[in-house]
């Protein structure tokens, strides 16, 4: 019997469009739904980390910390203009972990990712170092460590373009509302919320990799089970204008055994996050709660010499991990390791669900996903993205300044701001926007903050933006800089323009 495709994945986030990406890569065909937009889940609520996990330590998770070490550099040649490294600066608190146990996980975490270009843990005294002046006077010690940055929600479009161009079919803004399995395929219907189509296909093999939703999924038509294999855990954010000027980060141990991070944010801001409390609401919707907002705040300020409060902030967000339920009595005590667990008997086409995983490990999983495809449907093509760029990454991490150097000089009549802007989003794709202009004139409308009709039209054809919400907070933060009137606008321009595109 002939099919569509040899997989079809259900969920757009970073674990779904990975997934795709390398099948694809292989020579497999795909097809992939989300029913909203790409990242618009827990992909795009993370604490925008590629790192290994230094507290993962305490709870002897050592193969899934080498595993995300390993992977910080991969990923930082793949994508330097969305990944970079940051130093990470972490103040010993008298009262809490002594400093032989912080110096003894900082080796380990040096030592087992196989390190190469990430500068190794080093002392501090804050006493003499600027990353002293914002905290308070008490303390006097600390250590620097290595880890980097990544803009999570566009490492999933990158991930999904990638897909793309190499044959996936992503549809977005459609669900799966059915699944079944007959004559030894499945048969997957989705629905189209723009369109209102119904359609259904044909598939070899099925992947559930909707995060939170895992379970929901699993309770349609597609599986006779009581699903309940991940516990939701929520994670909130809140940013608030710059704390400090330095580059450095600060991760602060609490009193609660819990870690925050504090981390400068576009380049204005300080993002502080992230909380860890089970969810047991909507996943349709999520949002930061009073006490959460209080906790960050309260967290914070017992290290900064400026106290925050609530009315301090400027934006909040929140995403829910899907984590796999291991019986952890807290919530932070959950395993960040992720699962794969394929469902059919050996004469049924195989249901593979993605249970727990974090970006940093995303590719890997990809790559352990793959296995178990083999295993279902044959092998086809070799691993191949542990060397490969994702879109627009087409240079050597060292050389984003040259970069940036080259496309001011190229197009004089941006501000260096803007053109600095464009490539930490889209790297070697800024050409295809800028291409051919030689004034702001050929940019058409300014929506505000630098974006242009030419980056709007830009991210509607190629990176599947259908709102403005989709590009002021997800494609980029420029919600943060925007007013409500300038973004009203850009959703009009979309709507009135969205057919010509």
């Amino acid at each position: 019997m002939s099919v569509d495709y040899d997989i079809f994945i259900i969920g757009g986030g970073v674990n779904g469009c990975g997934i795709a990406r390398d099948a694809v890569g292989r020579g497999y065909s795909v097809a992939l739904c989300e029913k909203k937009d790409l990242a618009s889940g827990t992909s795009s609520g993370s604490t925008k980390l590629v790192h290994g996990g230094l507290r993962y330590l305490e709870h002897y998770e050592f193969r899934l910390v080498r595993e995300a070490l390993s992977e910080r550099e991969l990923l930082w040649d793949a994508a330097p203009h969305i990944i970079w490294p940051l130093r990470f600066v972490l103040p010993h608190h008298k009262e809490l972990r002594p400093r032989w146990l912080l110096r003894l996980g900082l080796f380990i975490y040096d030592y087992i990712g196989g390190r190469k270009k990430l500068l190794a843990t080093k002392s501090l005294n804050l006493e003499s170092d600027v990353t002293g002046s914002p905290l308070k006077p008490e303390f006097k010690k600390a250590f620097e460590y290595s880890d980097c940055w990544v803009n999570d929600s566009r490492l999933v479009v990158l991930n999904a373009m990638d897909a793309a161009n190499k044959g996936a079919v992503i549809q977005t803004r459609t669900s799966c509302i059915r699944a079944v399995r007959n004559n030894g395929v499945w048969e997957v219907t989705t629905l189209n919320h723009d369109s209102g189509e119904e359609k259904t296909v044909t598939a070899r093999l099925l992947i559930n990799a909707s995060g939170p939703w895992v379970d929901e999924v699993l309770k349609l038509p597609l599986a006779d089970q009581a699903a309940q294999n991940v516990r939701l855990v929520q994670g909130s954010h809140i940013v608030v204008p710059k704390l400090y000027d330095h580059d450095r980060c600060y991760i602060f141990q609490n009193a609660d055994d819990r870690i925050i991070f504090a981390i400068p944010y576009e380049q204005d801001f300080t993002l502080i996050g992230t909380t860890d409390h089970d969810f047991d609401g909507s996943l349709d919707d999520i949002k930061i709660a009073d006490e959460e907002t209080v906790y960050l705040c309260a967290a914070a300020s017992e290290y900064f010499r400026t106290e925050i409060k609530a009315d301090d902030v400027v934006w909040t967000y929140s995403g829910v991990r899907p984590l796999y339920d291991d019986g952890a009595s807290k919530a932070q005590e959950a395993t960040r390791d992720y699962v794969l667990r394929a469902d059919g008997d050996a004469d049924q086409p195989k249901l593979i669900n993605v249970f727990g995983g974090k970006i940093t490990t995303y590719r890997r999983l990809a790559e352990s996903m793959l296995e178990k495809v083999e295993e279902a449907i044959g092998a086809k093509g070799p691993k191949w993205t542990g060397n490969a760029k994702l879109p627009g990454g087409e240079f050597e991490p060292e050389k984003f300044s040259d970069v940036v150097d080259q496309y001011a000089l190229q197009f004089p009549f941006l501000e260096r701001d803007t053109v600095w802007r464009l490539v930490r989003s889209y790297g070697t794709k800024t050409l295809e926007i800028l291409q051919g202009a030689t004034s702001v004139a050929d940019l058409g409308e300014d929506f505000g903050a630098g974006l242009s009709e030419r980056e709007v039209k830009y991210l509607v054809k190629y990176e599947w933006a259908r709102t403005a919400e989709d590009i002021v907070w997800r494609r980029s933060k420029l919600g943060l800089r925007l007013t409500e009137q300038q973004i009203s606008r850009l959703g009009q321009w979309i709507e009135e323009n969205k057919a010509a595109v």
